[in-house]
């Protein structure tokens, strides 16, 4: 298939790559910033373009994977084309590009990606969404080229994934760089916790997360999450922090008996 990647971040370089390595033709990369584009285009043999006037028509599909907020801008330009189009955000509306275009589907990958390091596409899930049954099947097809794990899910469906994946990969982020910055300011090694957060990992793969919880707030140990708070007390954000997760955790497992 003659695909045209819109965007030259994180999910368009993953997935101009996935998309390549299948033996689809990129067509171009488009980026505002020519520099991204042309790196991206030579790494899948594309042309680099930087204004939307240039764009060739000779595609079969747009995928576009810009910031959300520029979708609707992006859409609007290429919608002269009459191509089909779909965005690869989890949470804007597949009805954002029906404002534009008939032809138009929902090409979101639920996974978390850097360029600075690869993925395995095919164990990518691949939620997608068509503005028909037609779409849609053709879409399915392209999505198998690249990836095992394919799923139907509509517009509303897919913000609870992106809402849930924010949980799940965001925030837990966030606290790990926490984490480091607390060891740092002790001279302490971020690697300590490498082995903690593996196996942490590794057992939410194998179980539900409720029933492997541990920690002071599972156990309901007033005393040592009362000393936790005297250390934070010249960092009140992290307090409120604490405190949020510590009560949502007890709260969670109310009437349920923590692991030893």
């Amino acid at each position: 298939m003659n695909i045209t990647i819109i965007g030259s971040g994180n999910v368009a370089t993953h997935m101009a790559a996935a998309f390549k390595n299948a033996g689809h033709r990129i067509v171009q990369v488009y980026s505002r910033d020519m520099q991204h584009a042309a790196l991206l285009a030579y790494h899948v043999a594309a042309e680099a373009v930087d204004n939307l006037d240039n764009i060739n028509p000779d595609t079969g599909l747009f995928v576009v994977s810009v910031k959300d907020d520029a979708i609707t801008t992006v859409v609007k330009a290429l919608s002269a084309h009459k191509k089909l189009i779909v965005h690869t955000s989890g949470s804007t509306d597949l009805n954002s590009l029906l404002a534009f275009t008939p032809k138009a589907g929902v090409f979101y990958p639920l996974q978390t990606f850097s360029k600075i390091r690869e993925v395995d596409f095919r164990s990518v899930p691949l939620c997608l969404e068509g503005a028909d049954d037609s779409i849609l099947a053709d879409l399915k097809q392209l999505a198998f080229t690249i990836s095992n794990n394919v799923y139907s899910v509509n517009s509303a469906r897919r913000k609870i994934l992106h809402l849930a994946a924010v949980f799940a990969c965001n925030f837990p982020n966030y606290l790990y760089g926490v984490a480091q910055d607390l060891l740092a300011q002790n001279q302490m090694e971020f690697n300590m916790l490498r082995p903690l957060i593996m196996e942490t990992a590794q057992k939410v793969l194998e179980q539900e997360p409720r029933n492997v919880q541990t920690g002071p707030a599972v156990r309901n140990d007033g005393g040592t999450m009362a000393v936790h708070m005297q250390m934070l007390s010249e960092m009140p954000m992290l307090q409120e922090v604490y405190t949020l997760l510590s009560q949502g955790i007890i709260k969670n497992n109310k009437g349920f008996t923590a692991p030893e």
